[in-house]
């Protein structure tokens, strides 16, 4: 089990060095991306993404989401939208030129994660995704937990 927490770490690491590149090369911040990260991954059951939901996911304060959507915005990887019905609430939504710079660069990654999946069975991806998908669900109410 020990060996299973290690590669759990390494994993994350590589995925946090990779965020950090992505970020260093669109000039943003990390938190930046796990902003976006969080708009393009917006449950659709809950509807788009919104200022008060992005602070609450990232654990921020309003100043620093509202510095963290300015930057977004400047740098063309998001646009705030008036909802129709309440003109005061804001959506976010990623930019299909913002998609297609992420796209480039994450595109390793995307043809290193088929090149591993192609090497399980349907069964075996079934069984590490529900892993991941509990693993995940469990992390949040620990974070939950410790805030």
């Amino acid at each position: 089990m020990q060996a299973f927490a290690v590669l759990l770490r390494r994993m994350n690491t590589e995925f946090n060095r990779i965020a950090h590149e992505f970020a260093q090369a669109q000039g943003l911040h990390l938190t930046d991306v796990q902003a976006l990260v969080a708009i393009l991954d917006a449950d659709t059951a809950d509807g788009p993404m919104t200022p008060g939901r992005l602070r609450d996911q990232l654990d921020l304060t309003s100043g620093a989401v509202t510095a963290c959507i300015d930057r977004l915005e400047r740098a063309g990887h998001i646009r705030r939208v008036r909802a129709l019905g309440d003109r005061r609430v804001v959506h976010l939504h990623y930019e299909e030129a913002a998609r297609a710079i992420a796209g480039e660069f994450f595109r390793p990654l995307a043809r290193s994660t088929d090149t591993v999946r192609s090497r399980f069975t349907r069964e075996e991806l079934t069984t590490v995704t529900r892993f991941l998908t509990e693993l995940n669900r469990e992390l949040a109410l620990l974070g939950r937990h410790t805030s």
